[in-house]
């Protein structure tokens, strides 16, 4: 006879949920929905209703919701091992990830550490950075977003709200002006034209607040996230790059947001050629298991002492075997490449719809990495931070089954976030929709 395990009320869609005031209200809401599963693109609530998920559990599910391969890899593993911690023994999808993550990157040699959060990941490669170059400051950049833990807050000044509260926070941290071509004079939609003076004004930080020979790295976003989806110069990166080796300081690269295909590279440094030397991931590695990393020369790597840096559930197994079939998914299935064609199909279709509503300031974006600036037009220069529409205008799509995020400083920017899996169809809806929601909002 063939035992049957009992059926429990999370097997079961039409049982009654508890009240959401179950969950603590720090977690702010982006919706209220109540979702039973997803399907590449798509989010499938309780009772049958379908929406479009262009915020993609905020850039995690690069390779859709559930795809089957992951899923089926995820179970399989789990059947096997739960949990193996990394001081303990070596396992397989560990041990493989770690080589294939190794060769990701061109330059190098390069090392993987594996840990859990993208705040982590940014956390080891500050230690990592202070530790290898013997110096105490780390440089970020305004506007910029590195994680809400202590030390990560104090890198993180997309806005207040993030470490306003908690302060004081950890020392030794400055921040620079960022190439917010927007707002810069001339108001710049093309970066390529772009007048920021971001390096005179690093010239001046280091002038009269931190000695560079005392700096250990400077870490950005080559795309800024949570600031606002911010794409920087072409000029940028490299002159970064150059400014960093002149001082010895080293160059982080936080790709938590932008990596793993999301801006159709499978690092976004390899737009402009730059090698960091030391790169941060998180979010679309694994498909939404937890898991995170960094990549740093291997000199580097070996400037750890064993047992300086660790931690329990760090490169966990199951995980592991996420991220290996996450891997295999954007390689076969062709995803960098997708987000760049989808992205370019976006990116035309936002700048038809911005030349019809005088609201939306600036459209940009690379690969699936994409936003709409709101605006004021006829408030001062016509650039005026509008939240206030931003918001509706989220509303709005949401009430049409479509999800997409906001960002910025001001909150004045809807960021679209699609799964790298998205189809040409599905890019066509969600232009629709945010045609018609920009209208309803009064854009």
């Amino acid at each position: 006879m063939v035992e049957t395990a009992d059926r429990t009320d999370a097997d079961d869609v039409t049982a009654p949920l508890p009240d959401h005031g179950v969950v603590p209200a720090v977690w702010g809401r982006i919706t209220n929905l109540d979702v039973d599963r997803g399907e590449g693109s798509w989010l499938i609530t309780r009772d049958g209703e379908r929406y479009l998920d262009y915020s993609s559990g905020i850039g995690v599910t690069n390779t859709g919701h559930a795809h089957p391969r992951v899923a089926a890899a995820i179970a399989a593993q789990a059947a096997k091992l739960l949990h193996g911690q990394q001081n303990i023994l070596y396992h397989e999808p560990g041990l493989r990830l770690y080589e294939r993550l190794a060769g990701l990157l061109p330059g190098g040699p390069w090392q993987a550490f594996l840990s859990n959060s993208g705040a982590e990941a940014v956390e080891a490669a500050v230690k990592l950075a202070r530790v290898a170059t013997g110096r105490p400051a780390i440089l970020a950049f305004r506007y910029g977003y590195h994680g809400r833990t202590a030390q990560t807050m104090a890198l993180t000044a997309a806005k207040d709200i993030y470490r306003g509260a908690f302060e004081p926070l950890p020392g030794s941290v400055y921040h620079t002006a960022y190439p917010y071509c927007y707002r810069a004079a001339g108001g710049a939609h093309d970066p390529a034209a772009c007048t920021c003076d971001w390096e005179a004004q690093l010239d001046l930080t280091f002038h009269q607040l931190i000695d560079p020979e005392r700096v250990a790295a400077i870490i950005v976003e080559p795309v800024l996230g949570e600031g606002g989806y911010l794409v920087p110069p072409p000029s940028f990166l490299p002159r970064l790059r150059e400014i960093t080796a002149e001082h010895g300081i080293l160059l982080i690269a936080d790709e938590v947001q932008t990596g793993f295909g999301r801006t159709g590279q499978m690092f976004a440094v390899r737009h402009w050629d730059v090698e960091p030397d030391i790169l941060v991931m998180a979010k679309g590695i694994a498909s939404g298991l937890p898991l995170s990393g960094i990549l740093a020369h291997r000199d580097l790597m070996a400037a750890w002492t064993p047992g300086s840096h660790g931690g329990t559930y760090g490169g966990n197994v199951v995980s592991c075997a996420a991220a290996n079939a996450t891997l295999d998914v954007i390689e076969d299935e062709g995803l960098v490449a997708k987000a760049r064609e989808r992205g370019s199909q976006f990116l035309a279709g936002l700048r038809l719809l911005a030349g019809r509503y005088a609201s939306i300031g600036d459209v940009r974006g690379l690969g699936l990495m994409l936003a709409l600036e709101f605006v004021k037009p006829g408030d001062a220069d016509g650039r005026t931070p509008d939240p206030e529409l931003a918001k509706r205008v989220q509303g709005e799509a949401l009430a049409r089954k479509l999800i997409v995020l906001t960002a910025g400083t001001y909150v004045n920017v809807i960021r679209i976030i699609p799964p790298l899996v998205t189809t040409a169809a599905e890019v066509d809806l969600a232009l629709s929709i945010l045609d018609e929601s920009l209208a309803a909002a009064g854009a």
